[in-house]
């Protein structure tokens, strides 16, 4: 815009329009071109709009459609959202823009086809996935975006009334004039662990037992109704549980048969937890703490145990091998050739360990001969020739 004397010049692009103005009111629109304005008053004035897939200011849109209506049509869309409404905005028919409820904008129109599609988000509670993407409305404040991951389940909520279950995705909701709530649920199984605790058993010993169990959830929809907070309904049925069935049980039988208080406690707290939408796939005793006095005199009991069945197998070692040997006695007493050959393997023993042996083969030493027949005698002494 150039002023020279008594002219304005006015050069407006192709991808622009000028708002011409006199004295402050609109006047007409300028379309592309070289204009020269004959203006002495300098009363005129020019604002230049781009227009390519552009915005035009609300205000200045309304001003336009109200004194000026068919001005507007030709140059402006203008979209109003009302309540429970969103209009998208397409540009050459590729989705630009999202107009929430109680909202208000305009678009230039001339070198862009602007198209202006209205939802009903009371009648429709989903949004296309693929339009989602085309408007990033991940962040619009009227879109709620959801994503449930392949190991979860979730549920949607709408005004506190439940209105479907949500497989594994991306989902999103219109959230205008109504509160979604979505309550997403992991369904892999979950470890159990409830400290130790000290308890009476039936003979009145203090003991302290601790639990460890593995669950998971089978109902979703069991599981948001049953309880605020699974983990801790849980850990309270387990606490229960295993001061029900240690109470009735004497710690002999407890420290006996630990695989059936195993099945007790998990049947008991299985049996409760039905309603709440939950498996127990494992529950058990994970540790038992004696108190010291009764450890130690327990530790004592093992020990006289261990000692006694250790005497009888020694006792019974014992009886074997006094068996055995009169057994060999007899057989000896009928077999002089028997009993040589033991006492050859007796002397055998006896020579392995001796060190040295000296023989003097001389007349009155008699040599090797001598030295047998003299240590060994199958009958009497030897007689002299």
């Amino acid at each position: 815009m150039n002023r020279r004397w008594l002219w304005l010049t006015v050069i407006v692009k192709d991808d622009e329009r000028g708002w011409l103005t006199r004295d402050g009111r609109f006047e007409r629109m300028l379309g592309p071109g070289r204009r020269v304005l004959f203006d002495p008053r300098k009363a005129l004035s020019v604002e230049i709009f781009k227009i390519s897939r552009a915005e035009c200011p609300i205000e200045r849109a309304n001003l336009l459609e109200a004194t000026h209506p068919e001005v507007a049509a030709e140059h402006l869309a203008i979209a109003r959202a009302g309540e429970g409404e969103a209009i998208v905005v397409s540009f050459d028919g590729e989705p630009r823009h999202l107009i929430p409820a109680y909202t208000s904008r305009a678009f230039w129109k001339g070198l862009t086809k602007v198209e202006l599609t209205r939802i009903d988000a009371h009648a429709s509670l989903r949004i296309a996935t693929d339009l989602a993407e085309r408007l990033n409305l991940g962040a619009a404040p009227a879109v709620l975006d959801v994503t449930v991951g392949a190991h979860e389940t979730a549920l949607l909520y709408v005004d506190g009334a439940l209105a479907e279950t949500l497989a594994p995705g991306r989902h999103l909701f219109w959230q205008m004039r109504r509160k979604l709530k979505v309550q997403t649920f992991d369904l892999r199984p979950q470890t159990l662990e409830v400290t130790a605790q000290e308890i009476l058993t039936k003979d009145r010993i203090a003991l302290r037992v601790t639990l460890a169990a593995f669950w998971r959830i089978v109902d979703p929809v069991a599981a948001a109704a049953g309880a605020t907070e699974l983990g801790p309904a849980l850990y309270r049925l387990a606490q229960f549980a295993v001061r029900e069935q240690v109470a009735t049980r004497t710690l002999d039988e407890i420290l006996a048969a630990r695989d059936t208080l195993d099945a007790d406690l998990r049947a008991y707290v299985t049996a409760r937890s039905g309603g709440l939408g939950v498996e127990v796939m494992q529950l058990g005793v994970k540790d038992v703490i004696l108190p010291g006095d009764v450890r130690e005199l327990v530790n004592k009991v093992v020990e006289a145990e261990r000692t006694a069945r250790a005497n009888v197998i020694r006792r019974q070692e014992e009886t074997s091998a006094t068996r055995a040997l009169l057994n060999t006695a007899r057989l000896m007493e009928d077999n002089p050739l028997l009993m040589r050959l033991k006492e050859l393997e007796a002397l055998e023993r006896l020579v392995e360990k001796v060190d040295r042996i000296d023989l003097h083969a001389g007349p009155q030493g008699g040599g090797l001969d001598a030295l047998v027949t003299n240590l060994w005698r199958l009958a009497g002494p030897v007689e002299a020739k």
